[in-house]
């Protein structure tokens, strides 16, 4: 069985939290230790013209880590623009940039590459959903579109990002119309310092006995980095057995963005 380190990470455009400081030496040091196989990342500032430093982060994270790479850029400025971006230790056979932008304000886009992992496709999406709760409502059906129309269900896929779903509404969406499902709620061996929802059990209750029992496992607190409160960060998967989740917390990650990582170890079913 293949089993891959996988991470999903909003980088804040190659910045520490509050922007003063240039990060990108640090994310390239944690990347490295980590080893990750395939790396999900969100606010990839793709042209910087006035600052060279920041300048083409996605090839220059990908050069130093020898990871083949792919962009998708979003949104665009006078001087810059940004988007999402995917490394990977194998083969991105191929990948399109789909604009699922809700309104002007916002630019939005979910990055589709396919990879190939010893003789199998492997869909990876990378996402980066609005602000706005209808918007984001509006973003994932086209996202479930897009996979319906072109990922077929026998084809192992994995969709990562920062979905601003603190409110905790898109994970049913993603299960019942792709049997998607999120890590953090199937992992076997969870690492993020949380307890598990938990809610007293219907029928525990009329057999008179005090057990609790698990309702759902919640997901992530990943933001702000420093200390992590709102579950904007996510990653889905289908076709993959997970070993491990956890959020990446305290040095160095808190210096790297305003998010934590994710970081998820799947193997291949």
């Amino acid at each position: 069985m293949t089993t891959l380190k996988v991470v999903s990470y909003n980088i804040h455009k190659g910045k520490s939290a509050f922007g003063k400081r240039i990060s990108l030496s640090d994310l390239q040091s944690g990347l490295t230790q980590l080893g990750a196989d395939l790396v999900f990342l969100q606010e990839v500032q793709g042209r910087n013209s006035r600052f060279e430093s920041l300048h083409a982060q996605q090839d220059m994270l990908a050069n130093h880590l020898s990871m083949d790479v792919c962009y998708g850029c979003n949104a665009v400025r006078t001087d810059t623009d940004h988007g999402n971006a995917l490394l990977s230790r194998f083969r991105i056979v191929e990948h399109e940039n789909e604009d699922i932008s809700d309104h002007r304000l916002e630019q939005r886009g979910v990055l589709h590459a396919r990879v190939q992992i010893d003789g199998t496709t492997v869909h990876c999406f990378v996402a980066h959903l609005g602000l706005f709760a209808a918007s984001r409502g509006r973003q994932v059906t086209a996202i479930i579109e897009r996979i319906r129309r072109l990922v077929p269900d026998n084809e192992p896929l994995i969709l990562a990002g920062d979905f601003n779903d603190w409110n905790e509404k898109l994970a049913p969406y993603f299960d019942h119309e792709l049997g998607l499902h999120e890590v953090f709620a199937n992992s076997p061996l969870r690492i993020d310092n949380e307890l598990p929802r938990l809610k007293p059990s219907l029928r525990s209750m009329m057999e008179g006995r005090s057990l609790i029992a698990v309702d759902q496992l919640a997901p992530p607190r990943t933001f702000p980095a420093v200390f992590p409160w709102l579950r904007l960060d996510r990653m889905y998967q289908r076709g993959f057995n997970i070993l491990s989740a956890q959020v990446l917390k305290g040095r160095p990650w808190a210096r790297i963005s305003d998010h934590a990582p994710i970081l998820a170890e799947l193997e291949l079913a």
